[in-house]
């Protein structure tokens, strides 16, 4: 049965990230806000709460979903070589609507799915998600939707969407973002905009000049890592 939870007043969400925590904990599914659009997250560590959030979503294991993280620390936590240039990037932009494919630590216990040795990793900003990644740690979320649908604006969107497949929904109003996150692969010599999105070139090329236009040949999905 799915327990959807208001956490539009802040003074009184406690109980309901407990909830979520719980979920996740449980290996189960919760519907989050970010600050792009509602997410549908798992714990990153329990593959098999990962295989159920593709499911649930309608995707296969080809399309690997991001990893959203408390704060920019974390990062070294779940990626290694790190370039300067990535480092540059989330000290500007994180929190943010900024997603940073990075070689993945070989030693962690995860399988995200086809990733090829990398990770995606995201700090949202917005203060619901922060909180609730706090007490998890790291979680698998894409964009809560069935795959080749609309990512949810609103939590009741992602509620018809995905149903009894989500043991938590937390509702925290309309999301603040509709476009989603950027998409940087920071695994060679050269950051590579996979995705452009909410933050524009200009503004990334600031921080770090030589950084590539987007390759459309690359033919990235703009749902794929909507969140």
């Amino acid at each position: 049965m799915t327990d959807l939870r208001d956490c539009t007043n802040p003074d009184a969400w406690q109980p309901q990230l407990d909830a979520a925590a719980g979920a996740v904990s449980n290996g189960e599914l919760v519907v989050l806000p970010t600050d792009t659009v509602y997410g549908v997250g798992a714990d990153a560590f329990t593959p098999a709460a990962v295989a159920a959030l593709l499911e649930a979503k309608g995707r296969g294991r080809h399309k690997p979903p991001p990893v959203l993280i408390g704060d920019v620390m974390t990062m070294d936590a779940l990626a290694t070589n790190i370039s300067a240039d990535a480092r540059a990037l989330a000290q500007e932009f994180w929190p943010g609507p900024l997603t940073l494919i990075l070689t993945a630590q070989p030693s962690l216990m995860w399988d995200l799915g086809e990733t090829r040795g990398t990770v995606a990793l995201r700090v949202p900003d917005h203060p619901c998600a922060l909180a609730l990644l706090k007490q998890t740690g790291p979680l698998a979320v894409s964009s809560a939707n069935r795959s080749g649908r609309a990512p949810a604006l609103e939590c009741a969107d992602a509620a018809e969407q995905l149903g009894d497949s989500i043991r938590v929904y937390l509702d925290a109003g309309p999301t603040p973002g509709q476009v989603p996150s950027t998409i940087i692969d920071c695994t060679g010599e050269v950051p590579v905009i996979l995705r452009a999105g909410a933050i524009g070139i200009d503004d990334l090329r600031a921080i770090v000049p030589k950084i590539a236009a987007p390759r459309e040949e690359q033919g990235t999905d703009g749902e794929a890592n909507a969140e």
